[in-house]
């Protein structure tokens, strides 16, 4: 196993793009085994280690930024096998944490298959996504990450290596799971008993539901019950064809019934994504993108998976669409083909980085959001934000996953009076979203930043089922502590 201490080493390991400055470690340990791995956490509490598991440094909330402890990279941990077929529509690929996403998807694809997850940033470990069940723009269709896990190798805080294939572990009629295992005996504990909000994408907090499978309660746990070492990923066939296409609209109102109509039931049409982007993402854009009309409102980027039996035929049934929704047509922007579908995927890729480039000729960083509310309350509290924002005089983007009633919206302070009065308005959509049976965190989960915000989301009895069930698996706080779990609560409840 190699371990690192010098600065040059260490630095780049207290960083991600959470804007967190105050991260410092000791030094940094790159297993290259599962075994080494468990090696580790169990020599932790003798040798009075904690550790901070550290992905590739894409997250944005400071989940992989160590507060003094040792740092566990998972990069080593890279092995992607080949895709076993298991039927006509189904393939498994086994791949270690440590496997770049960009790396998957390109492995499942020269294979023929399609693995759904679609998270903007290619370049994050495999295991991550996992550890925070990632979504993204393919999420209307296919939902995150949860859904497409049939296996995973967790290593425990004690050390034990537990295979968890879904099936094995089910949570019985009073929501019990029961574990014996050679190092850290019997474990008996209860799932959450705390409700789960209503919207289609949820990462905040510890999942639970009835007869819930113990896959998913690591999944999305953010690395504070034990580090997903391996995983067994479902794949399905890649499709035959995708109509992409970017739709612009002169009134607001006309896009919300667009956007309705693609995702009325049954679906006329089935996209996979359907994106938004507000009029000041319009803008930003436009110095790259002249050809964006200018009295556009906003816009709906779509994919769709078609045939080339059917590709017509739903290219049709999309242009009534639009034509019924008033789109301004002509300008729209359809890809029909690979290469113009990827200079529309960089189109949607490139508003974060003319945002970054904006910010960095000011002196504050971006107030984001990244909650998401039930289908019926979204205009509402898309409206609470423009409208708040407008009050405010702030520049701001809105921009993100509409089919998911969850978008990203980004106030970029000119200064240091600016970002105060955001950081208040911030507290403000927080509370409008929970006001509407919301969630904290749609995909990007809570790490270190939104610790304080998940007590008001589940209340101190919620927090306190989570700190439980972290006790029981973690009964030492070996593993990324200061993460998910306020520590605040850690250090004063005994489970």
């Amino acid at each position: 196993m190699i371990y690192k201490n010098d600065q040059a080493s260490i630095k780049g390991f207290l960083e991600d793009t959470s804007n967190i400055k105050s991260g410092h470690t000791p030094g940094v340990f790159f297993p290259e085994t599962v075994d080494e791995l468990s090696e580790l956490l169990k020599r932790a509490v003798q040798e009075h280690r904690r550790f901070t598991i550290a992905g590739n440094g894409t997250g944005t909330t400071g989940g992989r930024i160590p507060m003094g402890d040792y740092v566990i990279s998972m990069q080593k941990l890279d092995r992607i096998s080949e895709p076993v077929q298991i039927s006509s529509k189904t393939a498994s690929l086994t791949v270690q944490s440590g496997a770049l996403l960009d790396n998957v998807q390109k492995k499942a694809e020269q294979c023929g298959w399609f693995y759904p997850p679609d998270p903007t940033e290619k370049l994050c470990f495999i295991g991550s996504t996992i550890a925070n069940n990632s979504s993204g723009a393919r999420s209307f269709k296919y939902g995150p990450t949860r859904k497409h896990i049939s296996r995973i190798l967790v290593v425990l805080p004690q050390g034990d290596i537990l295979d968890l294939s879904r099936g094995r572990y089910l949570a019985d009629k009073s929501g019990m799971f029961r574990l014996t295992l050679p190092l850290a005996g019997n474990i008996v504990f209860q799932r959450p008993q705390y409700c789960m909000p209503e919207t289609s994408k949820h990462n905040a907090g510890y999942f639970s539901e009835e007869g819930m499978d113990l896959v998913d309660l690591f999944i999305g746990s953010e690395g504070t019950l034990g580090i997903i070492a391996e995983a067994d990923l479902m794949l399905i066939p890649l499709s035959e064809a995708v109509i992409s296409c970017l739709v612009y609209f002169r009134n607001l109102d006309d896009l919300f019934k667009f956007n309705n109509l693609l995702k009325d039931k049954p679906y006329p049409l089935s996209p996979r994504a359907i994106e938004f982007f507000d009029k000041n993402s319009l803008v930003f854009l436009a110095d790259k993108y002249p050809e964006i009309p200018s009295d556009s409102q906003g816009a709906i980027f779509i994919e769709l998976e078609t045939s080339l039996a059917t590709e017509e035929g739903d290219l049709d049934k999309l242009f009534e669409q639009m034509e019924s929704c008033n789109a301004m047509i002509d300008e729209s922007w359809m890809a029909l083909d690979r290469e113009e579908q990827t200079r529309l995927r960089e189109f949607r890729h490139t508003l974060p980085l003319l945002v970054n480039e904006w910010l960095s000729k000011q002196q504050e960083s971006k107030i984001s959001t990244d909650m998401a509310v039930p289908d019926k309350a979204f205009r509402e509290l898309f409206d609470f934000y423009r409208n708040s924002c407008e009050q405010h005089g702030f520049v701001y983007i809105i921009f993100g996953h509409i089919g998911n009633a969850h978008v990203h919206l980004n106030i970029l302070p000119r200064n240091r009076e600016e970002f105060v009065r955001a950081k208040g308005l911030y507290r403000e959509f927080i509370n409008k979203t929970f006001a509407l049976g919301g969630t904290l965190s749609a995909e990007h989960g809570i790490g270190k930043l939104k610790t304080e915000y998940l007590v008001d989301m589940y209340h101190e009895s919620g927090i306190r089922e989570m700190v439980r069930i972290k006790k029981c698996l973690d009964p030492f706080l070996v593993l990324n502590i200061g993460n998910l779990v306020p520590v605040a609560y850690l250090e004063n409840e005994t489970h």
